[in-house]
């Protein structure tokens, strides 16, 4: 009985031809797409500061490499852009900005001072009822003084205090309470942008102790943390936090920028989970000066309306309470909220992306933020529920770029918070309860769900 041998093609013994044929085979196709594609349909890569201005190659910090600030990124998939954004060359920029800064005189706006009155445990909007908040809305005007809800003393250090005061231009802020995300450093910064914008990052004492641990943080003889590459940390006394869950205490640095930083005449706020991939100056500049705007903000990618993202912050567990937000929902539709439609233009949207809010410290913007701010105090800090509500019925109104998601995409890299065992790092929400089923009938906000769903009549 004879044997058979069976030997393979000699082209299919070469372990490199094989792997270059896979290789080719899986580049092949996006290089077609890539070559055939559109080229005015794709965002083209945004620019950095220009030559003449480079930014250094060196990292702004080197952080241990058991803290992982790079994992858990979430990916981008929209390759494309109606409308990219074309940044100015940065000297250009720099001088402009700069020039803004000095010229613009204080704020009429702006309290006169920065300490905080104790002792007030309600916003003012909450102190108000339906007819007086009505009433607030539809007569503020420039000799009304901005009642911001906060009237709570902030657990500042004082050397940080006088940082803050000192910072007469573009501050850049961000905020991390109880370890629920991690200090990212800014990419793209220009050659004079760490010395004309401030970079602040807000911790508390827990965030603090993990910083330490990883030997990111060394206190010094008063008590101070000092810089971490591009921030300066200002530590928060925990027991000297206006309220007891922490995405509130954020929502303070969040939206009271041009309370904590008298002197600055922009801001930009970057959420924790966000780096910031642009330089802030040409941000501020691109989105916001050259556009002649009071604030610019990203579109939600997914919701248009108030109640889609009120559902979906029930459905998603992303506030505890469902039953508070009903009756947060028909409060605003009793006193008016109306779903997005092409009447509300220029503003394209009732829902926002707050992760990135970039300001220009004035009459209008700051009245919004304190507005703001106050439904946040009386109901929950989930901001793009409040936000059209006080948008739409706000005197004077306040003129918004909302510029489109794949700008956001493309302006900043998206990381998941830090993974919390037993819910840690949500604050005292509670366990999360459902809304009991009722039909639609009878509620004030009928009216609004009907003329979302296209079903309304009148």
């Amino acid at each position: 009985m004879g044997w058979v041998r069976v030997r393979s093609p000699p082209v299919l013994q070469s372990k490199l031809l094989c792997l270059s044929l896979l290789y080719l085979l899986t580049t092949l196709p996006l290089a077609l797409y890539v070559s055939f594609s559109d080229p005015d349909r794709r965002c083209p890569l945004l620019p950095f500061p220009s030559r003449a201005s480079p930014a250094s190659a060196k990292p702004l910090f080197q952080y241990p490499p058991g803290y992982g600030e790079h994992k858990h990124a979430l990916p981008a998939p929209r390759l494309l852009c109606s409308n990219p954004v074309v940044f100015a060359d940065y000297k250009t920029v720099l001088e402009e900005i700069s020039g803004l800064c000095r010229n613009l005189s204080v704020s009429p706006s702006t309290p006169p001072v920065l300490r905080y009155q104790r002792g007030r445990r309600k916003s003012f909007a909450g102190n108000l009822s339906a007819e007086e908040r009505r009433s607030f809305f539809s007569h503020t005007d420039n000799r009304v003084e901005i009642p911001c809800g906060f009237f709570k003393e902030f657990p500042l250090r004082e050397v940080d205090r006088l940082a803050m005061e000192n910072c007469r231009g573009v501050v850049v802020a961000s905020a991390i309470l109880n370890d629920y995300d991690k200090i990212r450093q800014p990419k793209g910064l220009g050659s004079e942008t760490l010395k004309t914008a401030c970079f602040f990052m807000f911790i508390d004492d827990a965030t603090h102790r993990v910083l330490a641990r990883h030997g990111i943080l060394t206190e010094d003889a008063h008590g101070g943390v000092g810089t971490v590459g591009a921030w300066r940390v200002a530590r928060l006394r925990t027991g000297g936090l206006p309220y007891e869950n922490p995405a509130m205490n954020g929502v303070v640095a969040k939206h009271l920028l041009h309370r904590l930083f008298l002197n600055a005449r922009f801001s930009v706020w970057v959420d924790a989970k966000m780096q910031l991939t642009v330089d802030p100056l040409l941000l501020v500049h691109s989105l916001l000066v050259d556009k002649g705007v009071d604030m610019a903000v990203s579109k939600h990618p997914f919701n248009l309306h108030t109640m889609e993202e009120a559902i979906a912050t029930a459905r998603w567990r992303k506030w505890g309470d469902v039953e508070a937000i009903r009756v947060q929902m028909e409060s605003y539709c009793e006193n008016g909220l109306q779903p997005w439609s092409p009447s509300k233009l220029p503003y394209p949207s009732d829902v926002p992306d707050t992760a990135i809010i970039i300001r220009r410290h004035g009459l209008a913007s700051d009245l919004f933020s304190c507005l703001l701010f106050n439904e946040l105090e009386v109901f929950n800090p989930r901001d793009q529920l409040a936000f059209a509500y006080v948008r739409d019925h706000m005197i004077p109104k306040v003129s918004m770029n909302m510029f489109e998601v794949e700008v956001f995409e493309h302006i900043a890299v998206e990381y998941r918070h830090n993974l919390k065992r037993d819910g840690v790092g949500r604050g005292k929400q509670g366990d999360t309860r459902m809304a009991s089923s009722r039909d639609i009938t009878g509620s004030s906000c009928e009216k609004y769900l009907l003329k979302m769903w296209g079903e309304h009549t009148e």
